[in-house]
């Protein structure tokens, strides 16, 4: 059976971390690779036997690049801290790899937590991400945020979930959502035109409406508004971004 490197990149992970570590320890090498952690992460982590690196955080693309250089098996597993991998999708991981994988990466759906409740609609139920990969013929786009394994041909799908906590308070939830924006927004920049009253009010109208209504969050109750809202908000603070970026990056007279 080819081994796994389960690779978990964090900053300021005190909350989750052991979680995250210990839905891993089966794996035949957890990598940590953290980006200057200055609260508890570090010290929580090395209670467990877990490889520790450290990298300055530029953009999510690479740094997982970099953490897959690190490791040391055939096939890697990417978490982030607020995810975890139950015994039953561990179980068909593993039973996977000892029958010789079909396909180069694999896609594993995520049952998602957002304030304390399961969202089971808001356009989240059908949340996939490309997990499972073959490390000698994966890597991920140079995209700033939101990136993507390259995989060369098709991609297989795993029947069981992992668990994904994507709020650990309204701080923590605010600081990420900016964060996001900011990198959406550089990734952007260059290829939209002119910002204008379309993008700035129409695009997170139309975002809303989306979300609420088309892909059911209404049924998520207020949850399902607050998801709805804050992905209207993206919207709108990724074209404020871009426009602020156009304007600062214009030569000056």
């Amino acid at each position: 059976m080819p081994g796994v490197s389960a690779i978990i990149i964090c900053k300021n992970e005190e909350q989750f971390i052991s979680g995250a570590i210990e839905s891993l320890l089966w794996a035949e090498e957890v990598l940590l690779v953290d980006s200057y952690s200055t609260d508890s992460t570090l010290e929580i982590a090395r209670q467990y036997p877990v490889k520790i690196l450290q990298r300055p955080f530029d953009n999510y693309s690479s740094q997982r690049n970099w953490a897959i250089e690190q490791s040391t098996q055939p096939w890697v597993l990417m978490l982030d801290a607020d995810e975890r991998i139950p015994a039953d999708l561990q179980q068909e991981i593993q039973q996977l790899l000892d029958t010789s994988p079909a396909q180069p990466a694999y896609r594993i759906s995520r049952k998602n937590f957002f304030m304390g409740k399961e969202v089971r609609f808001s356009g989240w139920q059908n949340d996939k991400v490309v997990r499972l990969f073959d490390k000698t013929l994966c890597r991920y786009s140079t995209k700033k945020v939101h990136e993507e394994l390259v995989v060369p041909g098709s991609t297989g799908n795993l029947r069981h979930q992992m668990l994904h906590y994507t709020y650990r308070n309204l701080t923590h939830f605010l600081h990420k959502w900016d964060q996001y924006s900011w990198l959406s927004a550089q990734d952007k920049a260059k290829k939209t035109g002119t910002v204008t009253l379309f993008h700035l009010a129409l695009k997170p109208m139309v975002r809303f409406l989306k979300q609420y209504f088309l892909k059911l969050g209404i049924l998520d109750g207020k949850v399902g508004f607050v998801i709805a809202y804050l992905a209207a908000s993206s919207v709108f603070m990724r074209y404020l971004k871009i426009w602020r970026l156009q304007e600062e990056n214009q030569p000056t007279l």
